[in-house]
Formats: structure tokens, sequence, C-alpha cells
């Protein structure tokens, strides 16, 4: 088994500082914002329009980074936007002001995601995309952990305000930063030398990056994501729904980080697995267990059932995140990587605001449980749409989602 490569565990590393960071204020943000007179279909909306704007940053990223075969700058960029902004939190006095915030924080993660997962996948053994991404989203997933335990012990046990711990986020933000600019080594090459690619295409020509050369199952695979994503509206609402069932505000960082850890703890094993079985049977099994955990969501009101429910929710992420990065690899040939992962960024982001305006609209309009109802049913429907896609005789490699 090939070791793992510096540049992995250096964006690992980043990402576990930097989400340290945001998870910290994202954790309390839900709080914050009912404080200052956010409805919940505000919340939504924040979220929706930050994420759906910064999508098209994603995008524009993957190519641009694809064209030119550099990944590092914009990381730095990215990451060092997060590190300027997420301070400036602490004078929000209003909605608007969060939402200013979110919208240049999150262009700042539309930079880095598509150079950053292709810079993974161009550092990566045949054979080993899995384990790699498996390895990234549990870094990442550590620094959500310590964010929101920090988060938690601050108001637990100091008399600091949301404020102050906006404050304090900026520092591992800013150690983010310092990560990528000393440890991440990349040296301009061919996109055809990359090893995370098929066997199959690796001594062929040099392709330059266009939309049109993708191949039509991962246009497919795109539908799916996008049927699923209107059902997965921001976390900020299971966050609210978790203050309404009556618990200590100072508690509910503690349970996000319950989900934090579970996806940790899981995220290299099932990367691991992805490699050794294929990537749709997990995937699959990640949208039912979706949208099995958000029917109860929707059905219960109740403080430790919540806590199983995180546990569900944890789980079903370290199912699908990598496994789906690791099928994009599967999927794309060389020189297309940063191009197809900033399209799928930009899906998940441009389908958040349809489905943060759907779900705030029913939790505001209709009841607490209505949101998370239709996240359960757009969840089934997209595993129905998934096993369809995988079964079409003109997609056979679709079809076994693994090398």
């Amino acid at each position: 088994m090939a070791k793992i490569q510096r540049n992995v565990f250096a964006t690992g590393l980043t990402s576990f500082f930097a989400d340290t960071s945001i998870k910290m204020l994202y954790s309390i943000m839900p709080s914050f914002l009912l404080s200052i007179g956010a409805t919940k279909t505000t919340i939504s909306l924040i979220e929706g329009i930050a994420e759906s704007t910064a999508s098209l940053v994603k995008a524009l990223s993957g190519f641009w980074s694809d064209k030119i075969s550099r990944k590092k700058p914009f990381m730095i960029i990215g990451y060092g936007i997060t590190a300027l902004i997420t301070p400036l939190y602490a004078l929000a006095t209003v909605p608007l002001h969060v939402l200013l915030c979110r919208f240049v924080e999150r262009i700042g993660k539309g930079l880095r995601a598509a150079p950053r997962d292709s810079l993974i996948c161009s550092s990566t053994a045949k054979g080993e995309s899995g384990k790699n991404f498996g390895l990234q989203k549990a870094m990442d997933n550590s620094g959500a952990i310590i964010g929101p335990l920090a988060a938690f012990l601050l108001l637990s046990f100091t008399a600091v305000s949301f404020k102050t711990i906006f404050l304090l986020s900026a520092i591992p933000a800013v150690l983010g930063v310092l990560t990528i600019i000393i440890l991440v080594k990349e040296k301009p090459k061919s996109p055809a030398s990359s090893t995370c690619i098929p066997a199959t295409t690796k001594n062929s020509t040099v392709i330059k990056p266009s939309y049109r050369q993708l191949p039509r199952r991962f246009w497919y695979f795109l539908i799916v994501i996008f049927i699923f994503s209107l059902g997965n509206s921001t976390d900020s609402l299971l966050l609210v729904k978790t203050v309404e069932t009556g618990i200590r505000q100072s508690f509910v960082p503690f349970i996000y980080m319950i989900f934090n850890t579970v996806s940790v703890l899981f995220a290299i094993p099932v990367g691991k697995l992805s490699d050794r079985i294929g990537r749709k049977k997990l995937i699959t099994a990640g949208f039912l267990l979706y949208s099995l955990t958000y029917f109860l969501f929707g059905y219960f009101n109740s403080p430790p059932v919540f806590i199983i429910l995180f546990v569900m929710y944890g789980l079903y992420s370290a199912l699908t995140d990598g496994s789906q990065k690791s099928l994009i690899s599967d999927l794309v040939g060389p020189g297309l990587k940063g191009t197809a992962y900033g399209i799928y960024h930009a899906v998940l982001g441009i389908s958040l605001l349809p489905a943060s305006l759907i779900a705030g609209t029913l939790y505001d309009k209709v009841n607490a449980n209505a949101p998370f109802y239709f996240g359960a049913v757009m969840a089934l429907f997209a595993t129905i749409v998934l096993v369809f896609c995988s079964r079409k005789s003109d997609l056979p490699q679709f079809s076994k989602f693994k090398k």
C-alpha cells in the first residue's frame, strides 16, 4: 500500500485548521442569528445565497486550475480570504452583515475547493483515491470536532460572548494559510502524468480542459446529486430544531460535534472500502440512511433522540462525501479533474439556494417537521434515479463505480 503523499497530508492539515475555524463559528451561528432577529427562512437564505453565488467561482477555479496546471495559488487565496473574513463576524449587528461575510467567505471556498480536490487526485497513487479522500475528509472533520468543542467549552465555562468566539476562530484560519504556504509543494506538470486516472488513459494524449469532453455518465451522476441536494438544506436548520427542543444553548455545539466525530471515525475505513467494492453501494447506502435520518428528525423532538440522529447523520456523511469525489475521479479522464470537481461543487452550491428557500419556507409557513420530511423524500427519489442510471445499457462503466 502506498504511503500518504506529502501534499495529501498538507491539504488535510490545512482543512483541519480551516474547519476548526469555520465550524467553531458555524456551530453558534444559528443561535447568534436568532438573537439578532433572523427568522428560519432568513437563516436558510443566508446559507443558500452565499453558497450559490460562490458555486460559480468553484466551477471557474476548477477549469482555470486545469488550464494552467496550478492548484496551490488558488488554495492560498481561497484560504486567505477565509482567514481575513472570519473575525469580521464579530462586527455583525443585523442578519445582512452576516450575509455579506458569508458571501465573501464562500467565494474563498469556491476558489480553493476544486483545485484542492484536483491536487489530492494528482498526488494519489493508482487505486488509492478512496483512502486519500477519506483521509482528507477525516482531517477536515477533525477540525469540525475541535471547533464546536472549543465553542461548547467557552460558552459553558467562561463568560465570553458570541462575538469573542468569532474573533478567536480567526487563529486556526491563519494557521491553515501558513500550512499551505509552507508544506504544499507543487510542480507544474502535464495532466497526463497524473496517477489518479484510469489505466486505459495513462498514456493518452494530453487533453485541453473543456466542459464538452466530460463523459455522459458524469453528467448523469450530477443529475442524481442535484436531485438529492434539493432536499439537503443547510445544517443550520438541524441546529435550530435542536435549540427548539429546549436543550441548553451551550450544548448545541457539543451535539453538532457528535456528528463530526462519527464522520471522522468512519471516513478512512469507508474510503478504503470504496476502493475495494466500488462507490455505488456506499453512496446508495448513504442516501438511504439520510432519508431515514431526516424522517426521524421530523418525527421526533427530543434531545436524547437527536443525539442518536446526529450519530446517524455523521455516518451518512462518511459514506457519501469521499465516495462521491472518488467516483468523479473514476469517471473523468486526465486533464479534466479540476473542471469536473468545479462543476460538481457548483451543482452542490447552486442547488442549495432553492433547497434552503424550500426548507426555510416549510419551516416558517407549515411546521418545523415539514422540511425534514421533504428532505427524506428527495433522498429516496435520488436513490431510485441513481440505481436506474447505473443500470442503463449505454453506461457500462457507471454501473461498476470502481476502477
